[in-house]
């Protein structure tokens, strides 16, 4: 009986370190960290057509953070509002995705060093009569789920006598005012600037800049401060060496 009991064992063993292996190799090597990012915030990460991968400023960041410290790394690109929950519900390490460092979010979040300085600033559609927050009374105001640019919106809905209106990603947000379903939108300068410039869009900002940041690298409070550590040196480490202005230069900043 033992020695069936200890064959039986045996297999166990066998079949859960086969299943194991399995795993670690059905998308490659097994990496370090999962970290999760936006899918369409361009230029910081957005998918390209000709190589059909994701890439952006926070793409190329990450990979030379990680070939400085010697980390290796996958990436799910699932959505801003998506990356949150991933990190707070322990589906990833952590997050890189335009995310900007606010005391609210380290309540949730631990973040590294900023990376990107940015802000927010009101979008309307080329030739609107709308020249400030005062001509929104009455009007839509369109925002991307879980921003600061969705929090700084809604913050301002009552005094200015708008609605909000919400989207997932910043593309279907442009579409909405471009196509008069909503009359303006509130999106990081720097994005949106991209967008008007690259994609031609039928767009124009109104103001000065709102809320400004900086984008930091974000894990679960309290969670990984290996990664953050190793995040901010790598950041050290390609500013000093010049790298990090290569990669901001490449997408025109």
């Amino acid at each position: 009986m033992k020695t069936t009991f200890r064959i039986l064992a045996l297999a166990l063993v066998l079949v859960c370190a086969f299943s194991c292996m399995i795993a670690c190799s059905k998308d490659g090597d097994a990496v370090d960290y999962i970290i999760y990012s936006d899918n369409s915030f361009p230029p910081f990460e957005f998918y390209d057509e000709e190589t059909k991968a994701y890439i952006g400023v926070d793409m190329d960041i990450l990979a030379a953070v990680a070939a400085d410290q010697g980390f290796t790394y996958e990436v799910k690109n699932e959505g801003f509002d998506a990356s949150m929950g991933a990190v707070q519900s322990g589906q990833a390490d952590g997050m890189i995705a335009g995310m900007t460092i606010t005391e609210k979010r380290a309540e949730t979040f631990d973040f590294s060093e900023g990376y990107f300085a940015d802000g927010q600033i009101l979008v309307v559609k080329a030739g609107s009569d709308i020249a400030s927050f005062e001509d929104l009374a009455g009007k839509t105001v369109a925002a991307k789920t879980s921003t600061q640019g969705a929090e700084y919106a809604q913050s301002m809905a009552n005094e200015y006598g708008f609605t909000v209106v919400f989207y997932e990603d910043s593309p279907t947000m442009y579409t909405a005012v471009i196509n008069g379903t909503n009359d303006a939108c509130i999106e990081d300068r720097s994005v949106v600037g991209w967008a008007i410039k690259e994609e031609s869009l039928e767009l124009t900002t109104i103001g000065e800049v709102i809320n400004p940041g900086y984008y930091g690298f974000a894990v679960k409070k309290g969670t990984n401060p290996e990664l953050i550590e190793k995040f901010n040196a790598g950041l050290a480490s390609i500013k000093a060496n010049g790298k990090y202005d290569e990669i901001l230069a490449k997408y025109g900043y």
